[in-house]
């Protein structure tokens, strides 16, 4: 995570964020100002910008970041490796990998560890659409306000102000 980042986080404060919905796993998370967080999600070790709102049943994972003013729908995944800037909308069940050729095991059958794999990152740019259903691959960047289409399978990355959809998804 990036220290030197300031946009109003708060420091980690384990009943933060305001809202009380049930059911939340919240642990070691720096919150803006007016962040909302629905009931039934994992967040953890992430940071949230002020006025952004998380949807229930999403996950959030350890070294995300998120911007100020971001809406975040229900059932999203946003892995490790993903700075989401400002002002971004990513859509209902959004999910970003961090990497292109998972396994389980290594050659010679043991399971891999977090030194087995790279980690790949991805990039959102300000004002950026993010539709429901897609899918983002590690590795990519996704520029200040372009749309990814609705279920888009997104393996390259997407210039600022483009429209993308499909499988793979292109320029529309």
């Amino acid at each position: 995570m990036r220290e030197s980042v300031d946009r109003g986080y708060l420091p980690p404060i384990e009943d933060l964020p305001a809202n009380d919905s049930p059911h939340r796993l919240i642990r070691a998370c720096r919150f803006g100002e007016g962040v909302v967080v629905g009931p039934f999600t994992n967040l953890y070790e992430c940071v949230v910008g002020a006025g952004s709102r998380v949807g229930p049943y999403t996950e959030i994972q350890a070294g995300v970041e998120v911007g100020a003013g971001c809406k975040i729908q229900s059932h999203s995944f946003i892995c490790s490796g993903v700075r989401i800037a400002d002002g971004v909308f990513v859509g209902h069940g959004a999910i970003f990998v961090n990497d292109k050729t998972p396994r389980a095991t290594n050659a010679d059958g043991s399971l891999q560890g977090e030194a087995d794999w790279d980690l790949l990152p991805i990039t959102v740019g300000s004002g950026a659409t993010i539709g429901s259903g897609a899918l983002i691959l590690g590795g990519v960047e996704i520029g200040e306000r372009a749309l990814v289409g609705a279920g888009a399978l997104v393996s390259a990355s997407v210039p600022a102000g483009a429209v993308v959809r499909g499988e793979p998804a292109r320029i529309r």
